[in-house]
């Protein structure tokens, strides 16, 4: 049996073009021999759809586009497996299904739907998709198939120590006799994943001393990013087949050989991260419909990872570098800000905000009078940059990208209405410490396009004479690790101060920043997720809450 990974990106809610897309694939692979075509989970819709699925019209449009692509593909001498959404059997409750099915001839010969759905992190298909209950082996060509979608295979009761769900579908699959499993997945990437998700599968394949196809869609949804790597691994747990991670692909593996295409990947896991932030850039640009983007360079480190970022993402035509000077403004900011624009030959501006921000004084003073100046002050600098870039938005049709990262946003060391200002936050699941690491990469791709005084000059917000970000926060590589056992591992404050050998007051003083600043968070960008635990849908916490950890 030769079985092609049909690794692609869909978008969510684009049927036409989704069928368009796997149809393609189908050819490909029928052209190139297989006799299975495994396509991600959801390949029909979109993953994740959410509330879409609520939608009327939703459910049988999908079930509509799943036949059409039964009858699109009804000539090729080769089965396909499509994941989809489904109506529910059941009268009650929910009535959508996360489902897969096997077409061929132009039929739909079997259908599976998902048993166990996630409720955790950036998943919550509890909301939407109503669980199967049960699930039955399909014969095909002499083998008895298995398949599964996603999170049903990630409860391997030989791998996990702490399960999350009671059954395990693949285990009771494999006991029915189960010869070959099939896992259809839209799995996201962060930092460690694809190691996980190889290591996971190579135990279940030798646990069940089968064989195990692994297909995960690549792509930029809204917050969340898909890197694919899809594989084959033969029943003592080797790897005889892989995709590209972040790129389409369409790769063919022999299960009577046990040989496969072996696609180079990225063995760097920090190189890995800059490639999903290229990708999750690239398809939130795309699939919302923009082709320009505009990014305040302020000659600091951030806005020079997300520019390098922005012109992988879209090329250099599309991407709008503006500085925008105040009052406090170094000299080495403009400098360094226009020597990477042309190094990168992006186009170009600089606006001072010095004027308007003199105005806005003269306007405040007799409201303010008596008042000494504060983070008013500051913060009118921020927002009359953010003005800036939102009237330039308006006026280009251009996206706006934040350029705060992952270490600020988490303390509240940013201006709402200020340089929060923007559609993505491309960057603001980056600590500070891996900023500097992706920036290397990025000047190096771009033969060394960020200016060296960037990556040695103290970070400054530039907001006051002679400022620096360790005037109000503890130097990065300490604020960082605390925010990584806070945020990422839920670790207490003295649990963290015992750990870092930090005292616990300071520690207490950064998880109390993080806790008051939940507000301005749910108020920010939609950022791209690349750690464990990222600030947006994958952490919901109250705004108006009072707990404190006392212990």
């Amino acid at each position: 049996m030769r079985i092609a990974l049909g690794q692609i990106n869909p978008t969510v809610g684009d049927l036409a073009g989704n069928l368009a897309l796997c149809t393609r694939f189908a050819r490909d692979a029928a052209e190139r021999g297989a006799d299975v075509l495994v396509f991600p989970e959801l390949c029909v819709t979109g993953y994740p759809p959410r509330d879409l699925v609520e939608k009327r019209t939703f459910i049988p449009q999908s079930e509509a586009a799943l036949e059409r692509l039964a009858e699109a593909t009804r000539d090729l001498p080769l089965a396909i497996v499509a994941g989809y959404v489904g109506r529910s059997r059941v009268p009650t409750g929910k009535q959508a299904t996360n489902s897969a099915a096997i077409l061929r001839g132009g039929e739909v010969l079997f259908r599976q739907t998902k048993l166990l759905l996630p409720t955790y992190d950036v998943f919550d298909e509890a909301r939407n998709f109503v669980p199967g209950d049960s699930q039955s082996l399909f014969q095909l060509d002499g083998r008895s198939i298995a398949l599964t979608i996603c999170e049903d295979a990630w409860n391997d009761k030989g791998f996990w120590p702490n399960r999350l769900y009671e059954r395990d579908p693949v285990d009771e699959l494999m006991k029915k006799g189960g010869g070959l499993l099939l896992s259809i997945n839209a799995s996201p990437f962060h930092l460690g994943k694809r190691e996980l998700r190889l290591e996971m599968f190579r135990a279940m394949a030798r646990r069940h001393k089968a064989p195990v196809v692994m297909v995960n869609q690549i792509g930029g949804n809204d917050q969340v990013v898909f890197d694919g790597s899809s594989f084959v691994i033969d029943a003592r747990g080797e790897v005889i087949a892989s995709a590209r991670s972040f790129a389409e692909d369409l790769v063919i593996a022999d299960l009577e050989t046990g040989t496969g295409e072996l696609r180079a990947d990225f063995a760097d896991e920090n190189e890995a991260v800059y490639e999903a932030l290229v990708l999750g850039t690239r398809d939130y640009i795309r699939k919302c419909g923009f082709r320009k983007v505009l990014i305040g360079l302020s000659g600091g480190i951030d806005s020079a990872l997300t520019a390098v970022i922005a012109v992988d993402a879209v090329g250099r035509e599309n991407v709008h570098g503006v500085a925008m000077p105040g009052p406090y403004s170094s000299d080495h900011s403009i400098v360094d800000a226009r020597a990477m624009a042309e190094r990168l030959q992006i186009p170009f501006d600089i606006i001072p905000i010095t004027p308007a921000y003199e105005e806005m004084r003269r306007t405040l003073a007799p409201v303010f009078a008596g008042r000494a100046e504060d983070v008013t002050e500051e913060n009118i600098q921020s927002r009359l940059r953010g003005l800036t870039l939102m009237s330039l938005s308006n006026k280009f049709g251009a996206l706006v990208l934040t350029t705060g990262n992952k270490s600020e946003i988490a303390v509240g060391y940013c201006t709402l209405y200020g340089d929060m200002c923007g559609g993505l936050a491309v960057i603001s699941d980056v600590p500070k410490t891996l900023v500097y690491e992706l920036s290397r990469i990025g000047s190096e791709r771009h033969g060394g396009a960020i200016p060296r005084s960037v990556f040695e000059k103290p970070p400054s917000a530039e907001l006051r004479p002679d400022q620096k970000d360790s005037d109000s926060l503890p130097e990065y590589e300490v604020l960082d690790a605390i925010l990584r056992l806070y945020v990422e591992e839920f670790h207490s404050a003295k649990e963290i101060a015992v750990e870092l050998g930090l005292a616990e007051d300071l520690v207490r003083s950064v998880a109390l920043k993080v806790d008051r600043n939940e507000y301005k968070r749910q108020q920010a960008a939609p950022g791209l997720k690349v750690t464990s635990k990222a600030f947006g849908i994958g952490r919901r916490f109250p705004i108006a809450q009072r707990y404190f950890e006392n212990e």
